[in-house]
């Protein structure tokens, strides 16, 4: 188990980083900050020694992810939820940055995940790939295949 300092450090390195792969998600701020407490929880009871920041912030990631999934798979969720639900953007994302955001959002999920990671935190297709246990070359497709539907949408306002 964690210490309290720990915990802290961590909330501060990567509480923006988690947020936001969970909006990117799950499009949803109530079910944002459920999964937020969960990362963090597990990260607090969980005994992994990381081998260094990257290791730490890749871990991250991928719980985060995986709860988003696990989330999304709920059978009820999944039935009660209007797929035309207004989307509520945290207030720390700005206005201008809206429709690029909600863009990205209504991407598949393969798609976003792999958009999230490579423009918003920086990673490189390799990187994606391990993080998220893919074959380098799916990621180089899926980035492009996400790059041509945000091109399409927002009306050649997409990046290269």
């Amino acid at each position: 188990m964690r210490s309290e300092l720990e915990l802290s450090l961590a909330i501060e390195r990567y509480a923006d980083m988690v947020k936001r792969i969970c909006m990117v998600n799950l499009k949803n701020y109530a079910d944002t900050e459920d999964i937020f407490q969960t990362v963090f929880l597990k990260y607090t009871l969980s005994n992994v020694q990381f081998e260094t920041k990257e290791h730490e912030k890749a871990w991250f990631i991928r719980v985060t992810i995986n709860q988003c999934k696990d989330l999304l798979k709920n059978f009820v969720r999944k039935k009660t939820i209007p797929l035309d639900e207004v989307l509520d953007l945290p207030m720390e994302m700005k206005e201008d940055h809206r429709e690029v955001f909600e863009a990205i959002v209504d991407l598949p999920g393969k798609y976003r995940e792999i958009v999230y990671l490579h423009y918003y935190e920086g990673y490189t297709a390799p990187e994606i790939a391990k993080i998220m246990n893919k074959n380098v070359n799916t990621i180089y497709t899926n980035l492009t295949r996400a790059r041509s539907m945000l091109r399409e949408r927002l009306g050649g306002m997409a990046d290269e």
